[in-house]
């Protein structure tokens, strides 16, 4: 090997939840090193939650769980051609796809229908968490292609 193996940084938990999913999820959200700003929008989406339903961290866990996929395509050079060859996603990997795909989704909704970042963070979670939704969509998407591509996972490495 070349080079030093990387150690993974390990995150504290959040403040008020104790929760490290939730500390990654304001980690991905905050932008130019404002911290306090990401924690009041994930905590203000978390308020807005729970006025609808009783634990609204029990709803966050549940629509990261069901983003997050099982299965995706990696590409692959074999004799000239790339093939795209589907693989089973690692733990970390999942969750840290299910963020993003929740984040992006949440971005994409409409400014019409509400007010706030948060409120539109707040709908998609809920939204996931019951398998519906852009979030949900992206998954699915990911999935029937590596389901199509299925012919070709024995060049696996």
């Amino acid at each position: 090997m070349r080079h030093a193996k990387i150690t993974k940084r390990e995150v504290e938990p959040d403040k008020i939840h104790n929760s490290i999913l939730i500390t990654k999820f304001i980690n991905k959200i905050m932008k130019d090193g404002k911290k306090t700003t990401a924690e009041k929008r994930v905590y203000g989406m978390f308020k807005l939650l729970s006025e609808k339903n009783e634990n609204p961290v029990e709803i966050f866990e549940k629509a990261l769980q069901n983003v997050g996929p099982k299965v995706e395509v990696k590409s692959r050079r074999v004799g000239g051609a790339n093939y795209q060859v589907p693989q089973e996603v690692r733990h970390e990997r999942r969750t840290t796809l299910a963020i993003r795909w929740i984040l992006e989704a949440a971005k994409k909704r409409s400014n019409k229908e509400y007010r706030s970042f948060e409120a539109k963070l707040a709908a998609e979670l809920n939204d996931a968490a019951n398998n519906a939704g852009e979030a949900i969509r992206k998954r699915d998407v990911v999935l029937k292609q590596a389901e199509a591509n299925r012919a070709f996972s024995h060049f696996r490495w």
